[in-house]
Order: C-alpha cells, then sequence, then structure tokens
C-alpha cells in the first residue's frame, strides 16, 4: 500500500520538482465543509491509498484541530497520522513536498510519517522583517525592539533549527546556515527585499533560488507583512532517504507498523524505554556541501536517536468531535 499526504491549507503545497513526485490531498476547514463530506474524502483517501499522514502547523484554529480528531475517531481508523509541525508556514511547505517524494519511495508508513520530526532538523527557516516588535518566535532584547521602530531598518531572523537574530547592515554578521547541501526557497510579501536571495544565498552556499508565493498565513505567523520568508532544505530524494534509512528502526508493539523513534506516529503508543536506548546505526554519508549526494562515500557520522522524535498529537478520548 502507498500513503497519501495530506495538509491543512493549499498554500502548503507548492510545486513538485518533478513528474514522480505526487500530489499532496488538501483537507478542507470545517467552515467550508461539513463533516460528512470531510468524513467521505477521508475514506475515500484511504481507500486509494491505504495510509494517510496530515502535517498541519501547530498555528491552525481549533477549530481545524477538533475536525482532524473528529474525522479520526469517527472513521476509527489507526491508518491516519495527525503530524503537527511548529516550522513557519514555507518552511513547511518545503517539508510537504520532501515527504511527497518521500512517498514515492519504498518507505513504510510509520517511517514516513515518523521522518517529519528527523526531516525538520535539517530545514533552516527564517525570514527578512523590517520590524520584530510583533515578533515572538525567537528572543528579542529592548535594544532590538527599540530599534524596529527606525525607519528602514530590516531584521533576518533563523527560528529552526536554532534561533538567530541580526540586524542588517553593512557589518551584519553572517547567519549560521547548513553545513551539507541545500536549495533555498524564498517567498516575497509587502517587502522587496535581494538578500535572501543574494547576499544569504552566498554565506549558505546554495545550489540553487527558487520563488514561491507566500502563504497566507505568514504575515501572521511572523509579526508583520512587510517580509520575505527563506528556507533552506536538502533538495536531493536520495540523500533524504539516505538519511531516513540511518536512523535505527523498530516495530510498534500496539499496532505493527515499523517506526524511528519514540513514538509511532499512526497510533501514538511509545516504543518500550529499552529500545530506546539501543544505539542508531551510522549515516552512510556525510552531507557536506562538497559531497555528491548520490555517491556513498564512508561510514560518515552518527545522528542521534533522538532526533527522530515524532511531534504527534496525542489521539484520545480527550479530543471532542465538531
Amino acid at each position: 500500500m502507498t500513503t497519501a499526504i495530506a495538509v491543512t491549507s493549499p498554500e502548503l503545497v507548492l510545486p513538485p520538482p518533478d513528474r514522480q513526485t505526487p500530489p499532496a490531498a488538501v483537507l478542507p476547514p470545517p467552515d467550508r465543509t461539513p463533516l460528512d463530506a470531510a468524513l467521505d474524502h477521508t475514506r475515500h483517501l484511504l481507500d486509494q491509498h491505504g495510509y494517510l499522514v496530515v502535517l498541519y502547523p501547530a498555528s491552525v484554529p481549533a477549530a481545524v484541530r477538533r475536525r482532524l480528531h473528529t474525522v479520526r475517531s469517527v472513521l476509527e481508523s489507526e491508518r491516519i497520522a495527525l503530524v503537527e509541525s511548529e516550522l513557519p508556514p514555507l518552511a513547511l511547505a518545503v517539508l510537504v513536498r520532501q515527504l511527497r517524494q518521500l512517498s514515492a519511495t519504498d518507505l513504510s508508513p510509520g517511517v514516513l510519517a515518523a521522518a517529519v520530526r528527523l526531516l525538520a532538523h535539517y530545514v533552516h527557516a527564517g525570514a527578512v522583517l523590517t520590524s520584530v516588535a510583533k515578533l515572538d518566535r525567537v528572543p528579542v532584547s529592548l535594544t532590538t525592539h527599540a530599534r524596529s521602530w527606525v525607519p528602514g531598518s530590516q531584521f533576518a531572523v533563523v527560528t529552526a533549527p536554532e534561533p538567530q537574530l541580526v540586524r542588517l547592515g553593512p557589518h551584519a554578521a553572517p547567519l549560521k546556515g547548513p553545513d551539507y547541501v541545500t536549495r533555498l526557497t524564498t517567498a516575497a510579501g509587502q517587502l522587496t527585499s535581494a538578500w535572501p536571495a543574494g547576499t544569504l544565498a552566498a554565506q549558505w552556499q546554495v545550489t540553487g533560488v527558487e520563488q514561491a508565493t507566500l502563504p497566507p498565513d505568514s504575515a501572521r505567523w511572523w509579526g508583520t507583512g512587510k517580509l520575505v520568508e527563506f528556507a533552506a532544505a536538502i533538495p536531493d530524494i536520495s540523500v533524504l532517504y539516505q538519511l531516513i534509512g540511518s536512523v535505527r528502526r523498530t516495530v510498534c508493539h500496539w499496532c505493527g507498523l515499523e517506526l524511528i523513534g519514540d513514538r509511532c506516529a499512526f497510533c501514538a503508543a511509545p516504543v518500550p524505554p529499552g529500545e530506546q536506548r539501543q544505539p542508531s546505526r551510522r549515516a552512510p554519508a556525510d552531507y557536506g556541501t562538497g559531497l555528491d549526494p548520490h555517491e556513498d562515500t564512508g561510514p560518515g557520522a552518527v545522528i542521534p536517536h533522538e532526533a527522530a522524535v515524532s511531534d504527534v498529537v496525542p489521539y484520545g478520548p480527550s479530543h471532542g468531535q465538531t
């Protein structure tokens, strides 16, 4: 059986890089689709593919979150994984596209769903902002807040994999970036700035720059509509496949699905502590900027097992229906 990838808004679906990349299903919000229609849509996806992985941002309205759990509950299906992400909108869309590409490989549903958190560690997400006065995603000092009121000020902010904030200018410190091959995706709001595609792309030595449409939720997420959002991620599907394959796999003792990490993304059953302490396998390659992603160059580095922990919203009776 295959695995379908679904999202909660069409803005999380980027154009595919090739004809082999499967599309993503969009689950309409409850104010646009009655429950019966949502149930029929989801049932059709399960009948067609067998398993369904739904990615949604942690910032979705409570009604959307309730609808997802209601559909899963009514269908009584453990073939639906609801995976929450803290990534900003553009970065999440990039991650969704990676998962769509991986869904065309032989990765099992449990491993594919559990790989979301692992892949998120390799996405560098940020934005250029004219103001950080309403930014609550990274620590902002009072001095930096005050500088937001200076006309012409611009700030470069990175929220993942670790927070960074610099005020742009002739002597601005470079942002710490990936030490492996990435491609940069940018999306402009009410701001014109060549800094991400120029200065940042050169600093991070990306292989290329792709322009996308800014997701509507980005302005609320970053606290301002005057921004250019960016996300750098591994573009090669073979590298992503090797990365996931480098992490030790276990079998869920409850539903029997193969997984990576400490919890099943489908039934939310935790992996017994004894199995969590087992060591990871070694990565087949070291993903530096000079690496040919198609070439296995050696044993590589150890990827910590903890990096594969899934962000799974626990499923249970506490979630009401709507």
